[in-house]
């Protein structure tokens, strides 16, 4: 009977968890450039199969399944729509391209982001809504002279009186090894710059977040569901222990 309890609550505690993935996408849904989480689920073994004490197919009580579990989050990587701004700090990466990103530091750190929405501080450096510095191609923050007049030409190029400095557009070696840092910020263990080709870049736009609320909702609604459903299940398992141990002191 406790097996089954113990099922119950594997499944609550994965759907609780996936209600919290889907409910920061909800929360991001206005962040720009932010991409959407998928809570990995899957079901396990028993606990004698994962211990080694019993083997799968066995059809005995060792073999009936561990219930559900998170496994892992992984990141969408899918382009958002672009959205006209005409803010001259607005940059946003066209194309159908979700492994090409801007280049920022903070501190010590370099990082990927395609939150492009950057800012000029006071001296006239580009900077990220968080006040980290955007890099160009040679690694180095960019400065604009917020005095004179600058324009971004194709290939993510910003050009003021003749002087251009190139934005750095990376693509990490392998996408899906991207770490989530905080501030829309990926970590990667190696990129590359991007190919002339794939350097398309847009100033007066920004790439809005990838999260469709709608099926985000729908899909925290029935997460939510199969909590409840679990708990519910765990409320009866408890109920029926509860009356089995009354009897057996009756007796």
């Amino acid at each position: 009977m406790y097996y089954g309890l113990y099922m119950s609550a594997a499944g609550a505690h994965s759907q609780s968890q996936k209600v919290q993935v889907l409910s920061n996408n909800i929360a991001n849904g206005a962040t720009v450039g932010f991409k959407r989480e998928l809570a990995l689920l899957e079901s396990r073994e028993s606990e004698a199969i994962e211990q080694g004490l019993a083997r799968r197919g066995s059809r005995t009580v060792e073999d009936v399944g561990g219930g559900a579990a998170l496994r892992a989050t992984a990141t969408d990587f899918a382009p958002g729509d672009l959205q006209k701004t005409d803010n001259p700090t607005d940059f946003a990466i066209e194309g159908d391209v979700p492994d090409v990103f801007f280049l920022v530091q903070r501190g010590s750190e370099r990082l990927l982001t395609r939150a492009g929405n950057f800012q000029l501080s006071n001296e006239g450096m580009l900077q990220t809504s968080g006040g980290d510095s955007v890099l160009n191609s040679d690694g180095d923050p960019i400065q604009i002279d917020p005095l004179r007049e600058w324009r971004v030409v194709p290939g993510g190029i910003i050009d003021q009186a003749g002087s251009r400095v190139e934005l750095a557009l990376v693509r990490p070696d392998k996408l899906h090894d991207l770490v989530k840092v905080g501030h829309n910020y990926f970590s990667s263990k190696s990129s590359r710059p991007v190919e002339a080709g794939d350097r398309r870049v847009r100033g007066g736009f920004r790439e809005l977040s990838a999260i469709k609320p709608v099926q985000e909702m729908v899909e925290l609604i029935a997460a939510s569901r199969a909590h409840e459903a679990n708990v519910r299940l765990i409320q009866q398992h408890d109920q029926a222990t509860s009356q089995l141990i009354n009897r057996i002191l009756r007796v």
